[in-house]
């Protein structure tokens, strides 16, 4: 990577983190400026389309590892428990509706793709990132359970699919002969160990960092750096026994969050702060790398395709996923549009283009271009919306159940 090239990505960086609050109240979020950003610099010849996996793959790999970790340690257990049936609708019950409406889909569509890959896409493109709809999320007009009810999906659901995204990454290498790729009872077995490994490392790591805060032993300055250590430890050491460290990443910030007491959010914010920068990266690389594939492969077909998994492949099962939930319509529609597809999607089909090269580029321009319109009306519609539904309950408040206020 050329000095000018880092120059240019630390100056972005750091104008974003000056006018970030004023350009997110015009509705551009990171991701949208980011995306063009690495857009503009591949245009320009200021970053090359075609980087050194070398590079590119710890970046998304490490991304996808705090992320994992972040968002399951995030979760709070307390209001999991008092809305368990709302959480295991959506994930238990909508989340699997949403893989396999996309993996048909998208083998309806595409005559020509494997059923692996099929399978890569319907899964990549089921978890949701909050993040891209952050004034939904953070607007108080929003009744508080629904925020919650948007966060935790988000949260859960992106680990919950990473088994399904790996088996896929395995069958399609295996199935078109790519060196080194493992079998499919390979990876089973390499998602139990990263299973086991995570739990015992989150859930060791989470006991002894509380006990060393009773006892005064851990300073309050490094504890975060702590827990960024312990994420990394958890996929590493996953790693080291041919385990499959997405899992145990994820597991790991189940089992810290479970263990770590009430100092434990707190503890995450430097891990979410680090975890932000290397999104931002991420995002730049997507406008850089995926960009380029997308606008010279996609046609109406697969824009269809983006539109149908943005809307009604989300939305239906989401709606029979609640039924029953005491929510209204309104509500309903709310938190299935409120679905974005963002960062885990995006990693996913970097990480498939990495393992499966060209092989991957009709998965990586379905996926990208999902992202990529997600991305834009998402982020553009979230203040707006978010708005209007909050004025709606407000003026009707039988139209949302007192518990979910």
């Amino acid at each position: 990577m050329h000095a000018t090239t880092i120059l240019a990505t630390a100056a972005l960086i750091f104008a974003w983190g000056i006018v970030s609050g004023r350009l997110q109240r015009a509705d551009l979020t990171a991701p949208i400026v980011f995306v063009a950003a690495g857009g503009l610099m591949a245009a320009t010849g200021l970053v090359n389309t075609s980087p050194d996996p070398r590079y590119t793959k710890p970046l998304v790999e490490i991304a996808l590892v705090l992320v994992l970790f972040s968002d399951a340690a995030g979760v709070p257990f307390s209001e999991v428990r008092r809305d368990l049936s709302r959480y295991l609708r959506l994930l238990a019950v909508g989340l699997p509706l949403t893989v396999l409406a996309g993996f048909a889909l998208a083998y309806w569509f595409f005559p020509g793709l494997s059923l692996w890959l099929a399978l890569l896409i319907g899964a990549a493109l089921a978890p949701t990132d909050a993040a891209l709809g952050l004034p939904v999320v953070a607007n108080p007009a929003v009744p508080r359970r629904v925020r919650e009810l948007i966060t935790v999906e988000s949260g859960l659901n992106d680990g919950i699919v990473t088994p399904v995204v790996m088996f896929a990454l395995a069958g399609a290498a295996s199935a078109e002969a790519v060196k080194g790729a493992p079998t499919s009872a390979h990876a089973l077995a390499e998602l139990g160990i990263g299973l086991g490994v995570g739990i015992v490392a989150g859930g060791l790591g989470g006991w002894l960092l509380r006990l060393a805060r009773s006892r005064g032993w851990a300073s309050e300055d490094f504890a975060g750096i702590a827990v960024l250590a312990l994420a990394l430890v958890a996929y590493l050491a996953s790693v080291a026994v041919h385990g499959n460290g997405f899992i145990a990443a994820f597991c790991a910030g189940l089992a810290f969050g479970a263990m770590a007491g009430p100092r434990g959010p707190a503890e995450l914010v430097f891990l979410e702060q680090t975890g932000g920068l290397v999104s931002l990266l991420v995002w730049l690389v997507f406008g850089a790398i995926a960009i380029p594939i997308v606008l010279e492969s996609a046609n109406l077909v697969t824009v269809l395709y983006a539109v149908l998994s943005l809307t009604v492949v989300r939305m239906v099962p989401v709606a029979l996923a609640l039924i029953g939930a005491g929510f209204d319509r309104k509500t309903v529609l709310f938190i299935g549009w409120f679905g974005p597809r963002g960062l885990a999607s995006l990693v996913f089909a970097l990480l498939s283009l990495e393992e499966l090269g060209p092989g991957a580029d009709r998965a990586v321009t379905v996926i990208g271009l999902t992202v990529l319109i997600s991305v834009l009306v998402h982020g553009l519609t979230a203040n707006p919306l978010a708005g209007r539904y909050g004025r709606a309950v407000t003026r009707d408040p039988r139209s949302t159940p007192e518990d979910v206020r």
